[in-house]
């Protein structure tokens, strides 16, 4: 949802800490995961808007990007490397901050977690009729780019993730000594290959589906808990 690591780590927090302490006021209507849900999206519709989502981020101006930064001195195709990686997650990450925050948080739930129809609907607290709406047209948005822009879903799309690697350095988008998202080397051929294997139709999902941005950290657990339980921190 907020692209920023940091961010979503205070999200993470805050939200964890409203769950612990609203508790009293669950009242089994719904299941307990759809309620934490709803605190959830509650904590991040509230949310003042992030310093990437001020940049106002389109489809239209993210194409642009995209086809102004590939160049041929990246890692090659069949190259391992975790640049690669942390690349394809930055831009599957500014693709969603192209949705607006409603239309973004019904694909994420409703397509990258794959919660049911009525869960989903309760969690965002609309009718699941307009969750159908928003699932659509967020759904045929990511899909569209991708078809158009990216060559892990499409052969005819000019854009590679190994060959945006060298831009994303340059431009201080991606830096060697400080990663934010990956944790693992991998090469555009194999992802390209893992997406494939999904129908057409799946594929822009299946983009999202294989970037695992790594692990928070232990102090973020310990920041947690802090703030739950001040005595044990």
């Amino acid at each position: 949802m907020l692209w920023n690591r940091e961010d979503a780590e205070d999200a993470t927090q805050e939200i964890l800490v409203r769950v612990v302490t609203q508790l009293s006021s669950f009242d089994f209507r719904s299941r307990l995961k759809t309620w934490s849900y709803r605190v959830a999206v509650n904590h991040l519709l509230d949310r003042k808007r992030s310093a990437v989502e001020r940049m106002n981020l389109n489809f239209v101006g993210l194409s642009e990007d995209l086809a102004e930064g590939l160049a041929s001195d990246g890692p090659g195709e069949n190259e391992r490397s975790i640049l690669i990686e942390e690349v394809k997650i930055g831009c599957t990450l500014a693709m969603l901050q192209c949705l607006d925050r409603p239309h973004r948080l019904a694909y994420i739930l409703g397509e990258i977690l794959d919660l049911p129809g009525a869960e989903a609907a309760e969690a965002l607290g609309v009718d699941p009729s307009v969750l159908r709406k928003r699932l659509e047209r967020a759904r045929n948005a990511i899909h569209a780019f991708t078809r158009s822009y990216c060559g892990l879903v499409s052969d005819d799309a000019a854009c590679r993730c190994n060959r945006r690697v060298a831009a994303a350095v340059r431009l201080g988008r991606a830096h060697p000594d400080a990663l934010e998202f990956a944790d693992r080397a991998v090469s555009f051929e194999e992802v390209r290959t893992a997406v494939r294997r999904a129908g057409e139709a799946r594929r822009a999902l299946e983009v999202h589906r294989t970037s695992r941005p790594r692990e928070s950290s232990v102090e973020l657990a310990r920041r947690i808990v802090a703030a739950i339980d001040p005595d044990r921190g």
